[in-house]
């Protein structure tokens, strides 16, 4: 009876096994054959670490998303939460409107920080209106910050809101009467409570912002990210290995940070239950 059971379960399981290896294992592989094969070999992968504009590639990305992920937690932690508990005119509209950017590509998301601050954006306009001189950051760091922000918020702020649906405001009010202040109230209940939704949020916003290529490839003209380096390694240097060892390198440390949040999430979750 029990090999019965195991066979009918292999059956069932056997198509995902089959598209998991067809579609990742395969293709993971063969991208990591690539980048040890080439005039590097495997110091290709070291490479990543002693090339200097590999490494500020490589940190800038790293830097540049943990900054985007953490701003992103903070503004969807507050607005998730103030959106969950409060009911008023305009509310749906306001949360579809925060939702959009879910339906815009990232080379759009691109455009529309152009057209914020570029050479001839919004931004500038005023500024130069009001005798400051053109502002324009749309180019920089500040701009992919912006349009990393802009396409992260969504992501995060309906996981924040469905946790924060399973609040209990009767814990909140327990604290109160016990003189706790608002501040030590978000800190030592409604935090914890949200500690996994923020973790795994967080992860996915810092995943999203490593790989993010559409709006980095529309902006990121006077800067270096690494999907930007391992896009122009692989089509205008034709250096193929090295883009994969950088492709496989981002993965990795993407995978890691994913890992990790896993790990904390659950062990957050043990530990409050």
């Amino acid at each position: 009876m029990r090999n019965t059971e195991n066979y009918k379960l292999l059956i069932m399981v056997t198509p995902a096994i089959a598209v998991g290896v067809a579609f990742f294992l395969l293709p993971l592989a063969r991208l990591a054959l690539v980048g040890a094969v080439g005039p590097s070999g495997l110091s290709a992968y070291v490479e990543v670490l002693t090339n200097p504009n590999y490494f500020s590639a490589l940190v800038s990305t790293i830097v540049l998303s943990v900054a985007v992920t953490v701003t992103t937690l903070v503004i969807a932690g507050i607005a998730g939460v103030f959106l969950e508990r409060n009911r008023f005119f305009g509310r749906e509209t306001l949360i579809s409107m925060l939702t959009l950017p879910l339906a815009f590509p990232g080379v759009v998301v691109g455009f529309m920080v152009i057209m914020l601050g570029g050479r001839t954006g919004l931004v500038g306009e005023l500024s130069s209106f009001l005798g400051l001189g053109r502002v324009v950051f749309a180019y920089s760091l500040i701009g992919l910050f912006t349009g990393y922000i802009y396409f992260s918020i969504p992501r995060v702020i309906l996981t924040i809101m469905a946790a924060a649906e399973k609040l209990d405001p009767a814990l909140e009010e327990a604290a109160r009467s016990l003189g706790a202040s608002p501040w030590h109230v978000v800190r030592d209940v409604i935090l914890p409570a949200l500690r996994s939704a923020l973790i795994a949020s967080g992860a996915i916003c810092f995943a999203t912002s490593m790989g993010a290529f559409g709006t980095a490839f529309t902006l990121a003209t006077d800067i270096k990210v690494l999907p930007i380096v391992i896009y122009t390694e692989f089509t205008l240097m034709a250096n193929i290995s090295t883009a994969a060892a950088l492709s496989i390198v981002l993965g990795i440390i993407t995978w890691a940070a994913l890992a990790a949040c896993r790990a904390f999430a659950g062990a957050t979750a043990a530990a409050a239950g």
